[in-house]
Protein backbone atom coordinates (compact mmCIF):
# COMPACT_ATOMS: atom_id res chain seq x y z
CA UNK A 1 0.00 0.00 0.00
CA UNK A 2 1.37 3.43 -0.92
CA UNK A 3 1.48 6.18 1.67
CA UNK A 4 0.68 9.83 0.96
CA UNK A 5 1.93 12.83 2.92
CA UNK A 6 2.32 16.53 2.39
CA UNK A 7 1.99 20.09 3.59
CA UNK A 8 -1.37 21.74 2.93
CA UNK A 9 -1.09 25.46 3.61
CA UNK A 10 -4.09 27.78 4.07
CA UNK A 11 -3.75 31.41 2.96
CA UNK A 12 -6.12 34.34 2.43
CA UNK A 13 -7.14 37.80 3.58
CA UNK A 14 -7.88 38.45 7.28
CA UNK A 15 -11.16 37.13 8.69
CA UNK A 16 -12.12 34.81 5.81
CA UNK A 17 -12.30 31.77 8.13
CA UNK A 18 -8.85 30.16 7.78
CA UNK A 19 -8.56 29.22 11.45
CA UNK A 20 -12.13 27.90 11.56
CA UNK A 21 -11.35 25.71 8.54
CA UNK A 22 -8.09 24.46 10.05
CA UNK A 23 -9.83 23.45 13.29
CA UNK A 24 -12.63 21.74 11.33
CA UNK A 25 -10.15 19.76 9.21
CA UNK A 26 -7.96 18.75 12.16
CA UNK A 27 -10.85 18.07 14.54
CA UNK A 28 -9.20 20.02 17.38
CA UNK A 29 -9.14 23.69 18.33
CA UNK A 30 -5.53 24.57 17.53
CA UNK A 31 -6.04 28.07 16.15
CA UNK A 32 -7.79 30.76 18.16
CA UNK A 33 -10.80 32.38 16.54
CA UNK A 34 -12.25 35.86 17.04
CA UNK A 35 -14.06 38.40 14.87
CA UNK A 36 -11.01 40.68 14.88
CA UNK A 37 -8.48 40.81 12.06
CA UNK A 38 -4.93 39.59 12.73
CA UNK A 39 -6.06 37.06 15.32
CA UNK A 40 -3.55 34.52 13.96
CA UNK A 41 0.03 35.76 14.32
CA UNK A 42 2.03 32.56 13.88
CA UNK A 43 2.09 29.72 11.40
CA UNK A 44 0.43 26.83 13.22
CA UNK A 45 0.62 23.20 12.05
CA UNK A 46 -2.18 20.70 12.62
CA UNK A 47 -1.42 17.08 11.71
CA UNK A 48 -4.07 14.60 10.57
CA UNK A 49 -3.10 10.93 10.29
CA UNK A 50 -4.74 8.01 8.54
CA UNK A 51 -3.46 4.52 7.89
CA UNK A 52 -2.12 5.47 4.46
CA UNK A 53 -1.81 9.27 4.68
CA UNK A 54 -0.55 12.17 6.77
CA UNK A 55 -1.79 15.72 6.11
CA UNK A 56 0.18 18.56 7.69
CA UNK A 57 -2.21 21.51 7.65
CA UNK A 58 -0.82 24.99 8.18
CA UNK A 59 -2.84 28.00 9.33
CA UNK A 60 -1.24 31.36 8.50
CA UNK A 61 -1.85 35.02 9.38
CA UNK A 62 -4.25 36.96 7.17
CA UNK A 63 -2.48 38.82 4.38
CA UNK A 64 -2.05 42.54 5.12
CA UNK A 65 0.26 45.43 4.24
CA UNK A 66 2.65 45.50 7.23
CA UNK A 67 2.72 48.65 9.37
CA UNK A 68 5.36 47.58 11.92
CA UNK A 69 7.96 44.88 12.60
CA UNK A 70 5.57 42.30 14.08
CA UNK A 71 3.39 42.45 10.96
CA UNK A 72 6.50 42.07 8.76
CA UNK A 73 7.26 38.85 10.61
CA UNK A 74 3.66 37.68 10.22
CA UNK A 75 3.92 38.13 6.44
CA UNK A 76 7.19 36.15 6.49
CA UNK A 77 5.16 33.22 7.85
CA UNK A 78 2.84 33.56 4.83
CA UNK A 79 5.83 33.62 2.43
CA UNK A 80 7.15 30.42 3.98
CA UNK A 81 3.76 28.77 3.39
CA UNK A 82 4.29 29.20 -0.37
CA UNK A 83 7.76 27.68 -0.18
CA UNK A 84 6.96 24.26 1.30
CA UNK A 85 3.34 23.63 0.24
CA UNK A 86 2.37 20.43 -1.58
CA UNK A 87 -1.21 21.70 -1.85
CA UNK A 88 -2.23 25.36 -1.45
CA UNK A 89 -5.64 26.31 -0.09
CA UNK A 90 -6.65 29.84 -1.07
CA UNK A 91 -9.64 30.89 0.99
CA UNK A 92 -12.02 33.71 0.05
CA UNK A 93 -15.46 34.85 1.15
CA UNK A 94 -18.43 36.00 -0.91
CA UNK A 95 -17.85 39.76 -0.73
CA UNK A 96 -14.16 40.01 -1.63
CA UNK A 97 -12.39 40.41 -4.95
CA UNK A 98 -8.76 39.36 -4.48
CA UNK A 99 -5.78 39.25 -2.13
CA UNK A 100 -4.64 42.56 -0.68
CA UNK A 101 -1.08 41.68 -1.74
CA UNK A 102 -0.69 41.49 -5.52
CA UNK A 103 2.62 39.60 -5.36
CA UNK A 104 1.03 36.83 -3.28
CA UNK A 105 -1.92 36.67 -5.68
CA UNK A 106 0.42 36.26 -8.65
CA UNK A 107 2.14 33.41 -6.83
CA UNK A 108 -1.20 31.64 -6.51
CA UNK A 109 -2.26 31.94 -10.15
CA UNK A 110 1.22 30.90 -11.34
CA UNK A 111 1.56 28.07 -8.84
CA UNK A 112 3.11 24.79 -10.03
CA UNK A 113 1.41 22.90 -7.21
CA UNK A 114 -2.33 22.12 -6.88
CA UNK A 115 -4.47 25.04 -5.68
CA UNK A 116 -7.83 24.54 -3.97
CA UNK A 117 -9.91 27.72 -3.87
CA UNK A 118 -12.53 27.68 -1.13
CA UNK A 119 -15.44 30.10 -1.24
CA UNK A 120 -16.38 30.33 2.43
CA UNK A 121 -19.39 31.63 4.38
CA UNK A 122 -21.88 30.63 1.67
CA UNK A 123 -24.51 30.22 4.40
CA UNK A 124 -24.65 34.04 4.47
CA UNK A 125 -25.44 34.36 0.74
CA UNK A 126 -28.13 33.59 -1.82
CA UNK A 127 -27.77 30.79 -4.39
CA UNK A 128 -27.47 33.36 -7.21
CA UNK A 129 -24.65 35.20 -5.42
CA UNK A 130 -22.81 31.95 -4.82
CA UNK A 131 -23.09 30.86 -8.47
CA UNK A 132 -21.93 34.26 -9.68
CA UNK A 133 -18.87 34.09 -7.41
CA UNK A 134 -18.01 30.53 -8.45
CA UNK A 135 -17.83 31.70 -12.08
CA UNK A 136 -15.84 34.80 -11.07
CA UNK A 137 -13.18 32.80 -9.21
CA UNK A 138 -12.91 30.12 -11.88
CA UNK A 139 -11.91 32.87 -14.32
CA UNK A 140 -9.72 34.69 -11.81
CA UNK A 141 -7.79 31.60 -10.65
CA UNK A 142 -8.14 29.16 -13.59
CA UNK A 143 -5.52 26.76 -12.19
CA UNK A 144 -7.62 26.01 -9.08
CA UNK A 145 -10.21 23.48 -7.94
CA UNK A 146 -13.12 25.62 -6.69
CA UNK A 147 -15.37 24.48 -3.81
CA UNK A 148 -18.06 26.29 -1.84
CA UNK A 149 -18.01 25.66 1.90
CA UNK A 150 -19.15 26.88 5.29
CA UNK A 151 -16.21 26.24 7.61
CA UNK A 152 -18.30 27.23 10.63
CA UNK A 153 -21.13 24.82 9.76
CA UNK A 154 -18.64 22.24 8.35
CA UNK A 155 -20.61 22.19 5.11
CA UNK A 156 -18.64 20.47 2.29
CA UNK A 157 -15.49 20.30 4.46
CA UNK A 158 -15.36 16.50 4.19
CA UNK A 159 -15.47 16.71 0.37
CA UNK A 160 -12.51 19.09 0.44
CA UNK A 161 -10.66 16.77 2.84
CA UNK A 162 -10.91 13.83 0.41
CA UNK A 163 -9.83 16.02 -2.50
CA UNK A 164 -6.73 16.99 -0.50
CA UNK A 165 -5.84 13.32 0.06
CA UNK A 166 -6.24 12.71 -3.68
CA UNK A 167 -3.81 15.56 -4.48
CA UNK A 168 -1.11 14.62 -1.95
CA UNK A 169 2.15 13.18 -3.29
CA UNK A 170 3.35 9.68 -2.37
CA UNK A 171 5.60 10.13 0.65
CA UNK A 172 6.38 8.63 4.06
CA UNK A 173 5.03 10.63 7.05
CA UNK A 174 6.95 13.73 8.14
CA UNK A 175 5.96 13.44 11.82
CA UNK A 176 5.20 10.60 14.25
CA UNK A 177 1.71 9.26 13.63
CA UNK A 178 0.47 10.22 17.11
CA UNK A 179 1.59 13.86 16.85
CA UNK A 180 -1.12 16.54 16.54
CA UNK A 181 0.88 19.76 16.14
CA UNK A 182 4.39 21.22 16.08
CA UNK A 183 3.70 23.65 18.93
CA UNK A 184 4.41 23.02 22.65
CA UNK A 185 1.78 23.21 25.41
CA UNK A 186 2.85 26.69 26.48
CA UNK A 187 2.06 28.05 23.02
CA UNK A 188 -1.60 27.01 23.36
CA UNK A 189 -1.77 28.51 26.84
CA UNK A 190 -0.48 31.82 25.45
CA UNK A 191 -2.89 31.74 22.51
CA UNK A 192 -5.91 30.89 24.68
CA UNK A 193 -5.23 33.85 26.98
CA UNK A 194 -4.67 36.11 23.96
CA UNK A 195 -7.97 34.94 22.46
CA UNK A 196 -9.85 36.09 25.57
CA UNK A 197 -8.10 39.47 25.40
CA UNK A 198 -9.10 39.84 21.73
CA UNK A 199 -12.69 39.07 22.68
CA UNK A 200 -12.97 41.51 25.61
CA UNK A 201 -10.80 44.53 24.81
CA UNK A 202 -11.18 47.14 22.08
CA UNK A 203 -9.11 49.39 19.84
CA UNK A 204 -5.33 48.96 20.03
CA UNK A 205 -5.18 46.94 23.27
CA UNK A 206 -5.41 43.38 21.79
CA UNK A 207 -2.77 44.16 19.15
CA UNK A 208 -0.35 45.54 21.74
CA UNK A 209 -0.51 42.36 23.82
CA UNK A 210 1.82 39.36 23.90
CA UNK A 211 1.48 36.50 26.37
CA UNK A 212 4.37 34.49 27.79
CA UNK A 213 3.95 31.43 30.01
CA UNK A 214 6.74 31.43 32.58
CA UNK A 215 5.75 28.26 34.40
CA UNK A 216 3.85 25.11 33.30
CA UNK A 217 3.87 22.39 35.96
CA UNK A 218 1.83 19.27 35.23
CA UNK A 219 0.84 17.08 38.17
CA UNK A 220 -1.41 14.00 38.28
CA UNK A 221 -4.67 15.89 38.76
CA UNK A 222 -3.83 19.50 37.91
CA UNK A 223 -1.70 21.75 35.70
CA UNK A 224 -0.33 24.85 37.45
CA UNK A 225 0.34 27.71 35.05
CA UNK A 226 1.85 31.15 35.56
CA UNK A 227 1.55 33.49 32.57
CA UNK A 228 2.47 37.12 31.94
CA UNK A 229 0.42 39.46 29.75
CA UNK A 230 2.77 42.01 28.21
CA UNK A 231 1.65 45.42 26.95
CA UNK A 232 3.57 48.31 25.40
CA UNK A 233 2.50 51.17 27.68
CA UNK A 234 1.64 51.76 31.33
CA UNK A 235 -1.85 53.03 30.44
CA UNK A 236 -2.55 49.73 28.65
CA UNK A 237 -1.57 47.83 31.78
CA UNK A 238 -4.29 49.63 33.73
CA UNK A 239 -6.89 48.83 31.07
CA UNK A 240 -5.95 45.13 31.02
CA UNK A 241 -6.25 44.90 34.83
CA UNK A 242 -9.46 46.92 34.98
CA UNK A 243 -11.20 48.46 38.00
CA UNK A 244 -10.23 46.46 41.08
CA UNK A 245 -8.87 43.72 38.83
CA UNK A 246 -12.27 42.76 37.39
CA UNK A 247 -11.14 42.75 33.73
CA UNK A 248 -8.12 40.51 34.18
CA UNK A 249 -10.12 38.23 36.47
CA UNK A 250 -12.65 37.67 33.67
CA UNK A 251 -9.86 36.86 31.21
CA UNK A 252 -8.33 34.41 33.69
CA UNK A 253 -11.62 32.67 34.43
CA UNK A 254 -12.53 32.19 30.77
CA UNK A 255 -9.00 31.13 29.79
CA UNK A 256 -8.91 28.57 32.61
CA UNK A 257 -12.19 27.01 31.44
CA UNK A 258 -10.96 26.77 27.85
CA UNK A 259 -7.62 25.29 28.94
CA UNK A 260 -9.38 22.69 31.12
CA UNK A 261 -11.29 21.59 28.04
CA UNK A 262 -8.15 21.60 25.85
CA UNK A 263 -5.92 19.66 28.28
CA UNK A 264 -8.78 17.64 29.83
CA UNK A 265 -7.38 18.41 33.28
CA UNK A 266 -7.98 20.84 36.14
CA UNK A 267 -6.11 24.11 35.62
CA UNK A 268 -4.71 26.61 38.12
CA UNK A 269 -3.91 29.82 36.23
CA UNK A 270 -1.99 32.76 37.67
CA UNK A 271 -1.96 35.91 35.50
CA UNK A 272 0.26 38.99 35.75
CA UNK A 273 0.62 42.11 33.60
CA UNK A 274 3.94 43.75 32.68
CA UNK A 275 4.98 46.62 30.44
CA UNK A 276 7.39 45.65 27.63
CA UNK A 277 7.87 48.92 25.76
CA UNK A 278 7.51 48.81 21.96
CA UNK A 279 8.01 45.04 21.80
CA UNK A 280 6.23 44.88 18.41
CA UNK A 281 9.06 46.86 16.79
CA UNK A 282 11.97 45.27 18.66
CA UNK A 283 13.93 42.52 16.84
CA UNK A 284 15.20 40.99 20.07
CA UNK A 285 11.70 40.76 21.57
CA UNK A 286 10.20 39.39 18.34
CA UNK A 287 12.81 36.62 18.33
CA UNK A 288 12.07 35.91 21.99
CA UNK A 289 8.36 35.44 21.20
CA UNK A 290 9.02 33.22 18.18
CA UNK A 291 8.22 35.69 15.39
CA UNK A 292 11.77 35.73 14.02
CA UNK A 293 14.51 33.13 13.83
Amino acid sequence: MTHKAGFVNIIGNPNVGKSTLMNALVGEKLSIITSKAQTTRHRILGIVNGEDYQIVFSDTPGIIKPAYELQDSMMDFVKSAFDDADVLIYMVEIGEKELKNEAFFNKIINSKIPVILLLNKIDLSSQDQVQEKIEYWKKKVPNSFVYVISALEKFNVETVFYKIIELLPDSPPFYPKDQLTDKPERFFVNETIREKILQHYKKEIPYSVEVETESFIEEDNIIKIRSVIMVERETQKGIIIGHRGTAIKRVGTEARKSLQHFFDKKIYLDLYVKVNKNWRSNDKQLRRFGYKE
